[in-house]
This record gives structure tokens, C-alpha cells and sequence, in this order.
């Protein structure tokens, strides 16, 4: 028999267990996050429902300098679309995330269907950053970032504030840690995009 609670806490966050016996579509979880946008939802490769408060404001200031920059490079090299936290992508294994900043090859983007690019976009981008909060659990964003990596992600940044460190994930390849870098090179990538750390951290 298993007496396993539906309900477990993450920190300030909750999971709500559903499979086997509830089974939410792609159209019913997004129905679900417009009805309660007050949360940041997002769905794990088990089918779970990660629901998590919205971020403190001086993380969410950092975020949005964060996004600014990858904004401002967005449109000078005009090869890709950006995004900020509130996107969210179906990846390939079923899990529904949405990274703080991502980015995604225009070409690629272009060839999903407008009405699916309305809701949670069948894709996984190709740059993400994961920007760690006070209560963010730091195993559960590495976690994130090496599933990203495993769904076809091809530069990931974990940057860790409270620890003043950068991860930076590549598929087939070691993370590589950083210790208090002033800037972040989006390499082959993103050629010619720096980010700025010195408002970050």
C-alpha cells in the first residue's frame, strides 16, 4: 500500500504528486497557470506539479538586468528570440520548464505553429539561465540545468548569488565552475554577448 503524502514541500515550494492516477494534459496545465499566476508552475519528466512562489524583488531586479542585456544582444545580432522567466517550453521528455532567460535560433523557433507558440512552446531552447534565489535549493537547479542539457540545450549558465559562483553547462562536457566572474562570454553560441555580472551580483 503506499502511503506516500500526494503533497512535499521544496523550501518555500510545494510538488504535487499526480500519476498514475491524475494525468495533466498540456492543455489543462496551461489553463492551470492562467488561473494562478500569482505562482511560477512548471511540470517535472514524472508528470509532478512544482509550484513555487514568485521571486523576492531585489532577485527579480537582477533578473530583469539579466534579461535586459540578452535583450539588447537579441536584437543587434537578430539571429534568435529571447525570453524572459514567465515563458514556458515543453522539452522533449515531457517536463514543462521555464528558465529565467533563454534563447532560441530563430529559424528553429519559426517552424512552430503560431497557435503552439501561444502556450508552452514544444521546444527546448538552446541557451538558458538559471538565476538562483535565497530560497532556491541549489541540487534542485543543478538538476534543472543537466536536464536542460539532456533535452538539447547547448550552453546553460547556474548562477548562484548567494555563493557569488557560476556552473556553466555543455553537453558531453564536465560543468565548469566559476568563482566571482565579472562577465559570462556566450562563446560560439552567442558569439559577441557578455553579460555583466556586476549588477547581478
Amino acid at each position: 500500500m503506499n502511503t506516500q503524502s500526494p503533497v512535499t514541500t521544496d523550501f518555500l515550494g510545494m510538488v504535487l504528486k499526480m500519476q498514475p492516477n491524475i494525468i495533466v494534459s498540456d492543455e489543462q496545465l496551461f489553463d492551470f497557470c492562467q488561473v494562478n499566476r500569482d505562482f511560477r508552475i512548471e511540470r517535472n519528466h514524472l508528470g509532478e506539479l512544482l509550484i513555487m512562489p514568485p521571486t523576492g524583488a531585489e532577485t527579480d531586479e537582477r533578473n530583469f538586468n539579466l534579461t535586459g542585456q540578452l535583450w539588447i544582444w537579441t536584437k543587434q545580432d537578430g539571429t534568435g528570440v529571447g525570453f524572459g522567466s514567465s515563458g514556458g517550453f515543453t522539452l522533449p521528455n515531457g517536463a514543462v520548464r521555464s528558465p529565467d532567460a533563454a534563447w532560441i535560433k530563430k529559424a528553429r523557433w519559426e517552424t512552430i505553429p503560431v497557435e503552439q507558440r501561444k502556450k508552452f512552446a514544444p521546444i527546448c531552447p538552446e541557451f538558458v539561465v538559471e538565476l538562483r534565489s535565497e530560497t532556491d535549493n541549489l541540487k534542485t537547479l543543478q538538476e534543472k540545468m543537466a536536464e536542460y542539457i539532456a533535452n538539447g540545450t547547448e550552453l546553460g549558465w547556474l548562477i548562484d548569488r548567494k555563493q557569488h559562483k557560476v556552473s556553466i553547462y555543455r553537453p558531453e562536457q564536465a560543468v565548469e565552475e566559476l568563482d566571482n566572474p565579472l562577465t559570462l562570454s556566450g562563446e560560439n553560441l552567442l558569439p559577441g554577448f557578455v553579460l555583466d555580472l556586476s549588477q547581478i551580483w
